[in-house]
């Protein structure tokens, strides 16, 4: 069954909230209905914990209904097209859709570069080589983050993440600089992130011994942390689920590959594809024959005018971004450029299935 994402109530409006509440403008993007009431509380302090993977299929499958996360959980939304963390991450950080922001996935097509580029990494796809001498995403897709745009309205806002100055470090470091920050006189936002349980469930799968252990001892950390907070809403959320798949090369089917201009791009479950001319109808017939079961295979204008990237105004860079079809992934297979990739990922994301899509809202209030 296929899950398209619910863009009036999903993780973009999680982040509208927010800054509705600190009183910047967000257009017209719809804050979350779920945190209306619990925003007029107006809380000293507002944190959103971001626990990379945690989908709510996970969380029922690892997790103790009693536990607290379980027991805390007040709302079940949605994660945006495509439901990875370069797309969701950023949507949370910048309260824009992919298609306003063109942050689309792990490895992005640049037409300005005319290469595939490893997004985070900012290497060449596949590769270890820098694909520039500054940061191409950065130049060509840059976008006002959260704490800032809420710090220009005169309001107080921080980052306790591996990514932002400065480095907490290990996710012991992030929750203490959270402690830390909510003791911090004056009303604030503050947005920390941990790449678990994710990173596990890609090399171990969603629900062996390892993985389950890892998210409980998330839990069990984070709990602690709630326990020591005073007038301070704390969020905790996810940028996407997860399902263990099933995994196969596109370098394995020539006849798909000499149609193609260059390697697909984006993410393993969300292939996007630019095809020579001239053989677009062969294109069509040999990757619907060999994956029409479990990919859903869409023009470029169809995905347009499906805005499956999202609502807004599309990014300058997003149309050029986008090759002639995207294959979306419906099933539990995922289609990998090289052999070494197809061997080493259990656990994915990026498609469009219930359990990549749905996220949690998990929510304490100390008052």
């Amino acid at each position: 069954m296929i899950k398209y994402p619910d863009y009036e109530n999903c993780i973009v409006n999680l982040a509208a909230s927010v800054l509705q509440e600190f009183g910047a403008d967000t257009g017209e993007t719809k804050g979350l209905a779920a945190c209306k009431e619990l925003f007029a509380k107006n809380y000293k302090n507002i944190v959103v914990l971001l626990l990379d993977g945690m989908g709510i299929s996970v969380m029922e499958k690892n997790l103790k209904k009693s536990g607290f996360f379980r027991s805390h959980l007040l709302h079940t939304y949605s994660s945006v097209f495509p439901p990875t963390t370069v797309a969701a991450t950023t949507s949370v950080d910048s309260g824009k859709y992919p298609a306003e922001h063109a942050w689309l996935g792990w490895d992005c097509y640049y037409p300005a570069v005319d290469e595939n580029v490893t997004v985070f990494l900012n290497v060449k796809q596949g590769t270890e080589e820098p694909v520039a001498d500054y940061h191409v995403a950065g130049t060509f897709c840059g976008y006002e983050n959260i704490v800032s745009q809420i710090q220009s309205v005169g309001g107080q806002a921080y980052y306790s993440t591996p990514f932002a100055y400065p480095n907490p470090g290990d996710f012991d470091a992030v929750l203490e600089r959270i402690g830390d920050l909510c003791k911090k006189d004056g009303k604030k936002y503050i947005y920390a992130y941990c790449n678990e349980p994710d990173y596990t469930m890609h090399r171990k799968g969603c629900f062996c011994k390892d993985s389950v252990e890892v998210i409980r001892s998330l839990e069990k950390k984070v709990e602690a942390l709630a326990e020591t907070l005073e007038d301070t809403l704390l969020i905790i959320t996810a940028d996407h689920g997860h399902i263990d798949g099933r995994n196969a090369c596109i370098l394995d089917y020539p006849k798909i590959m000499e149609c193609l201009k260059r390697l697909p791009s984006i993410e393993p479950r969300a292939l996007n594809l630019f095809i020579k001319d001239g053989y677009h109808e062969q294109f069509v017939a040999e990757f619907n024959k060999e994956f029409g079961d479990t990919f859903l295979l869409l023009s470029k204008d169809e995905v347009k005018k499906q805005k499956l990237f999202g609502l807004g105004s599309e990014h300058p860079q997003f149309d050029g971004m986008l090759g002639d079809y995207l294959a979306v992934a419906t099933g539990d297979l995922s289609i990998f450029n090289t052999q070494d990739e197809k061997e080493k990922f259990i656990g994915v994301h990026a498609g469009l299935t219930k359990e990549e899509m749905e996220i949690p809202l998990i929510v304490l209030e100390k008052t």
